[in-house]
């Protein structure tokens, strides 16, 4: 396993800032917020990513709603605990920020103005679930636990569609894999005993391409799928 933990779990998002700042936590008198961050897709929709950031790395410049960013950072979890119940929450974890000068928007977004990508080195913590939606589409659904310092880990669901679905379907539990996808946010409804409903966003990272990372430790034959997803 690689112990450089900014190779193990890395992105870099470009998109515009859709709320204001909002206090987090404080860690040893640093301040962290988060805000929502709106990146495109090249369907024409967007993934709408809650991002922490650290109030040091705001010093020159604030966020301000409709201000185009790039954040590099890593994909992180925590555990919530609400009502006694245990929560696995998911942000974007930022360690660096730039601002960019706003542009005029294209009519088509263009993959030069997109930017969403992140690449995990993890361990498969579950095993993958196997489905097919309505219309035939294969999905598999991934835990991967990714190494953090200081005795950390975060744990990253992935979705992994086709090909990739497949070969995933019989992967064991404690295989190391590689990946490479993207950031996305989907709603879904929570539905209660008592017929309630309530809408809720859950974020994901949507696998282009996964390959076993030690061969001979896992005694797999390595794989490398690709397959655009950027319409989904």
């Amino acid at each position: 396993m690689n112990t450089n933990y900014d190779d193990n779990n890395h992105l870099t998002l470009v998109g515009k800032v859709t709320s204001e700042k909002r206090f987090s936590h404080e860690i040893y008198g640093e301040k962290f917020y988060i805000f929502d961050l709106s990146v495109p897709r090249l369907s024409g929709n967007a993934d709408m990513i809650p991002v922490t950031i650290s109030e040091r790395l705001l010093t020159t410049q604030d966020l301000t709603i409709g201000s185009k960013v790039e954040v590099d950072g890593q994909f992180r979890s925590y555990n919530s605990y609400d009502n006694e119940k245990n929560k696995l929450i998911l942000t974007v974890f930022a360690k660096d920020v730039k601002f960019l000068e706003n542009q005029e928007e294209e009519v088509e977004p263009s993959k030069d103005m997109i930017s969403n990508e992140v690449i995990l080195d993890g361990f498969i913590c579950k095993k993958p679930i196997y489905r097919k939606t309505p219309f035939g589409r294969e999905i598999s659904d991934i835990l991967l636990a990714v190494n953090r310092a200081y005795n950390k880990s975060d744990y990253i669901p992935c979705i992994a569609w086709g090909r990739n679905a497949r070969f995933c379907e019989n992967m064991l539990v404690g295989t190391e894999v590689r990946i490479v996808g993207r950031v996305q946010s989907r709603e879904y409804e929570k539905k209660y005993e008592d017929g309630t409903a309530e809408k809720r966003i859950a974020y994901e990272v949507s696998v282009a391409n996964l390959e076993i990372a030690n061969k001979e430790d896992n005694e797999q034959t390595e794989s490398t799928v690709e397959e655009n997803q950027e319409a989904i």
